[in-house]
């Protein structure tokens, strides 16, 4: 399995996506923690915590009014956030192996795990290849709030990721983002030539 470590919006699901049209499968792992925060066991819990605030109209919850209360560096944060992860992240393992599962019998070359945590998460162990996706923060920050993001959304978001250098040691290689997705994608085909296809 192909991790894939950056900072925030660095362009590591556009790497993701980059690997997939060279035949990889993907494990996105922020669009299954959308589907498991959306079970009737996981809005009970984060009700019981939170409150009906953190709820939007369509009666799911709404997650940008619980990011602002997990993504913060007060101690109140940091519990809150500890508690979400104790019940999401098993779930969103246990799917992530499970689509894993399905793309080895499947016969994809590789499997790429495209996960914001990936390193704060513990599933460093799942992947066999580290990449770390690398761009400035002016561009990151710049990329963010085409999002709709703040600049304190970003820095919050940041904040309770491991650093950048770390991230950066763990890698078997490295991609820069920086310039064209025509240069991206060049660096992702010599990534692939060179450990998979």
């Amino acid at each position: 399995m192909i991790g894939i470590l950056g900072g925030v919006a660095s362009g590591k699901t556009f790497v993701a996506h980059a690997l997939a049209e060279l035949g990889a499968g993907v494990l996105d792992a922020d669009g299954v923690g959308h589907e498991v925060l959306q079970t009737p066991e996981v809005e009970e819990f984060i009700r019981q915590q939170w409150g009906e605030g953190v709820f939007g109209k369509d009666g799911h919850v709404d997650r940008k009014r619980l990011a602002e209360l997990v993504f913060g560096e007060t101690s109140e944060a940091v519990k809150a956030r500890k508690r979400l992860e104790q019940i999401l992240h098993p779930e969103i393992e246990r799917r992530l192996d499970g689509e894993a599962e399905r793309m080895a019998k499947a016969g994809l070359p590789a499997a790429v795990l495209d996960a914001p945590l990936l390193a704060e998460a513990g599933w460093l162990r799942k992947c066999d290849l580290l990449v770390f996706v690398e761009a400035p923060r002016p561009l990151r920050l710049a990329r963010a709030q085409q999002r709709g993001w703040s600049e304190k959304d970003f820095s919050a978001r940041e904040g309770v990721q491991e650093s950048l250098d770390y991230k950066r040691r763990l890698a078997d290689w490295v991609i820069d983002t920086s310039r064209s997705p025509e240069h991206t994608r060049a660096q992702v085909e010599r990534f692939w030539r060179s450990h998979v296809g």
